[in-house]
C-alpha cells in the first residue's frame, strides 16, 4: 500500500499542511517581533505549535527542537489536569514545571490556548518562551551546581492565566514578582498570550473556510501520512541493534567522574527502539534531563537522520519506543535540578547520531559536532528602571564533518537553534563590551573533511558588581569525536581576565562570580570532529584553510605533512 492510498485527499492534505505551517510561522514571527526581552526578540529562543483537541501535535514551528518536549508536556498536562469538559472558550493555561506539568526546565514557560469553533473545542494553540530569569538562587535561574528544582526559580503547575478572554493580572503579578525583572517578564508573558490568540483566530478562519469535518479529516491524513512515511524509512534500514556512548565532563558539581550517556538503537519490524539503560545515575547538579525533553531529542534525531522533510506531528512519534530507567540522568526523579538540561540533551542527540553510524551508509553519517549548548549569563542593576537585567547567551561551536563536506563553523547543533545577540544590541542594552567574537583557529578536527570551528566570545564588564555565571561542557572528559580516521575537535575553555590581563581558568559550571569594572571573561567553545584520513584532504581545501587563517603553517604540517607544500604552491601560483 502506498502512502497516497492511505489518505483520503492528498492534494487537500498538502494544502492544509502548508496552511497550518503558515499559521505557526505567523505566530512565531508575532512572538519574536512583539517581545520585550532580548532573549526572545533578538535570540529567538521560543517556539510555537498547534495541537488537535485530543492533544496530538499537528504542526510545530521550526525554531528550537528541544522545545517540542515542553510543548508536548504542557499540552498533556493541560488535558490531564482539566479534561476537555472543563476547558472553556477564552481560557489560556500557563505552566513550566518539569515534574508537575511536563516541562523541561523552569525558564521555558508554556502558554496553551484552546481554539473553539461554533462552541466546539477543535484545536489548541501553544507557545513556549525561554525567559532570561524566573528567580531562584542564581541570575538566569540556571547553574550546574544547583541541587534541587526548588533552587531554580518559581515552579508553575498548569493553571489558568486567562478566563473568558481576560488575562488574570493577579496571577501574572504573582509569577513576575518572583523574578529579577518583573516588568520584562510581565510584558513577554502578555505577548505569549496574545500570540496564541492570533494563532487561534487564524485557525478559526481556516475552519470557516474548510469546514470542521474536512479539517479534521485532513488532520488524520497528515498524521497517518507522516507515520507511514517514517515506517517506510525505517523499513529501509538493516535490522539489528547499534550502540554508542557519549561522555560529559561531570554531573554539574565538578570533581565527579565523567558521566556517560548510553543509547542502544534497535531496528526491526518497522519500528525503532531507543534504550538509554546504562546512562549515568541521576546527577547531583542541574544536568538532569526530564523525560519530556529526552523524547524531543529522539524525535529530532530520527527526523534529522532519516527524513529531514518529514512533518513534525504526532505521526512521527508512533513508530518509536523509548526506554529510560527512572533515577538516571535522562529520567530524573523529583526534585532533582534540571536547569542545565540542554547540555545533556545535546549529548543525547550526539549519542543517537553516533549509534546511527552503524545503521546508515558512509555517505550519510557525520562526525560529532560540539554537542554542547554552552551558555554565559551576566546580571546587574538596571539603570533606567527597577529590577536587575539578566543577559543570557548560548554560544555556538563547530558542526561535525561529513563524507563530502567540511563541518559548518560556529553554528548551533542538534537541539538548540537560537540566534546570537548582535554586538550592537548587547552593548546598547547592558553595561558590557564585546572584546572579541571570532572563530578559534585550529579548533576543528583534521581529516579528509575538517570539523567545524569553535567560537571565542570575550566580554568585559563596564561596571563593578556584574555577576557572571556559565554552564558548558567538553572542557575535560567530553570531546567531539572524529570518524573514519578524522581527528577530534578541540575542547572548550573558560577564562577570567583580571584588569592587568592575568588569566584564570574557570570551571565549566561556574556561578555567581562578581566582576569588577574592566575584568572580562572568555569562552572558547569546542570544535567538531573531522571525517576521513587527513592525507586524503585536497591541496585546494587545505590552501583555503591556510589563506583564511583557519590553520597556521606549523599546525598544518603536523597534521597534513607534505600536502602543505602543495597547498602553499597553489596559494603562491600566478593563477591564484
Amino acid at each position: 500500500m502506498s502512502n497516497i492510498d492511505i489518505i483520503s485527499n492528498p492534494i487537500e492534505m498538502e494544502v492544509f499542511t502548508n496552511r497550518l505551517l503558515s499559521i505557526t510561522e505567523d505566530m512565531n514571527n508575532t512572538l519574536v517581533r512583539s517581545s520585550f526581552s532580548t532573549n526572545i526578540k533578538e535570540r529567538k529562543d521560543c517556539s510555537v505549535a498547534l495541537f488537535d483537541a485530543r492533544g496530538r501535535l499537528v504542526a510545530q514551528g521550526t525554531q528550537i527542537p528541544l522545545h517540542l518536549g515542553s510543548l508536548n508536556g504542557a499540552m498533556a498536562a493541560v488535558l490531564a489536569q482539566f479534561g476537555t469538559a472543563a476547558i472553556k472558550d477564552g481560557d489560556a493555561f500557563i505552566s513550566n514545571d518539569p515534574y508537575m506539568a511536563g516541562g523541561s526546565h523552569l525558564p521555558d514557560i508554556n502558554i496553551v490556548t484552546p481554539v473553539f469553533h461554533h462552541g466546539k473545542l477543535v484545536f489548541f494553540a501553544a507557545n513556549v518562551g525561554h525567559h532570561s530569569d524566573v528567580g531562584g538562587a542564581v541570575p538566569g535561574s540556571i547553574a550546574g551546581g544547583l541541587r534541587t528544582v526548588f533552587e531554580e526559580g518559581i515552579r508553575i503547575p498548569v493553571v489558568r492565566i486567562a478566563r473568558e478572554g481576560k488575562t488574570d493580572d493577579d496571577m501574572l503579578r504573582l509569577i513576575c514578582g518572583n523574578t529579577r525583572d518583573p516588568e520584562e517578564r510581565m510584558l513577554d508573558l502578555k505577548v505569549q498570550v496574545a500570540t496564541n490568540n492570533r494563532g487561534s483566530e487564524a485557525v478559526k478562519g481556516l475552519l470557516s473556510q474548510m469546514g470542521v469535518e474536512r479539517a479534521l479529516t485532513a488532520v488524520e491524513d497528515v498524521i497517518r501520512y507522516t507515520r507511514a512515511r517514517l515506517v517506510r524509512r525505517i523499513s529501509e534500514l538493516k535490522a539489528g541493534s547499534y550502540s554508542f556512548v557519549n561522555v560529559m565532563d561531570d554531573d554539574g558539581l565538578g570533581g565527579s567522574e565523567p558521566v556517560e550517556i548510553h543509547v542502544k538503537v534497535t531496528v526491526g519490524n518497522g519500528r525503532l527502539a531507543f534504550d538509554f539503560t546504562g546512562s549515568g545515575i541521576q546527577a547531583r547538579g542541574a544536568m538532569n534531563l526530564p523525560v519530556s525533553a529526552l523524547n524531543a531529542c529522539v524525535y529530532y534525531s530520527v527526523k534529522a537522520l532519516l527524513d529531514p522533510e518529514l512533518a513534525a506531528n504526532a505521526g512521527l512519534f508512533d513508530p518509536l519506543d523509548i526506554t529510560a530507567p527512572a533515577g538516571t540522568i535522562v529520567n530524573p526523579l523529583a526534585p532533582a535540578a534540571v536547569g542545565a538540561r540542554s547540555l545533556t540533551a545535546q549529548k543525547v542527540a550526539g549519542a543517537i547520531f553516533g549509534a546511527f553510524r552503524g545503521v546508515l551508509p558512509e555517505s550519510r553519517i557525520m562526525a560529532s559536532g560540539n554537542d554542547v549548548c554552552p551558555a554565559i549569563v551576566f546580571s546587574g542593576r538596571l539603570e533606567r528602571r527597577a529590577g536587575d537585567f539578566v543577559y543570557l547567551e548560548t554560544v555556538a561551536g563547530g558542526a561535525g564533518a561529513r563524507a563530502d563536506l567540511d563541518g559548518m563553523d560556529g553554528v548551533h547543533v542538534h537541539m538548540t537553534n537560537s540566534s546570537n545577540l548582535p554586538i550592537e544590541a548587547l552593548e546598547n542594552e547592558y553595561p558590557l563590551q564585546v572584546d572579541e567574537y571570532a572563530f578559534v583557529p585550529e579548533s576543528g578536527g583534521i581529516g579528509r573533511m575538517r570539523g567545524g570551528m569553535a567560537i571565542a566570545r570575550q566580554i568585559s564588564s563596564l561596571a563593578d558588581g556584574i555577576v557572571f555565571s556559565a554552564r558548558s561542557d567538553n572542557h575535560t572528559a567530553g570531546r567531539s569525536i572524529g570518524v573514519l580516521g578524522g581527528g577530534d575537535g578541540r575542547q572548550s575553555r573558560l577564562q577570567r581576565f583580571a584588569i592587568d590581563g592575568t588569566a584564570e581558568t574557570l570551571s565549566s559550571k561556574t556561578a555567581n562570580i562578581a566582576l569588577k569594572r574592566g575584568e572580562s571573561v572568555r569562552l572558547e567553545t569546542s570544535g567538531a570532529g573531522g571525517f576521513g584520513i587527513p592525507s586524503e584532504r585536497t591541496a585546494k581545501a587545505l590552501a583555503r584553510d591556510l589563506a583564511d587563517g583557519f590553520m597556521g603553517e606549523s599546525a598544518a604540517r603536523a597534521a597534513y605533512g607534505p600536502l602543505v607544500d602543495l597547498a602553499l604552491a597553489q596559494l603562491n601560483s600566478p593563477a591564484k
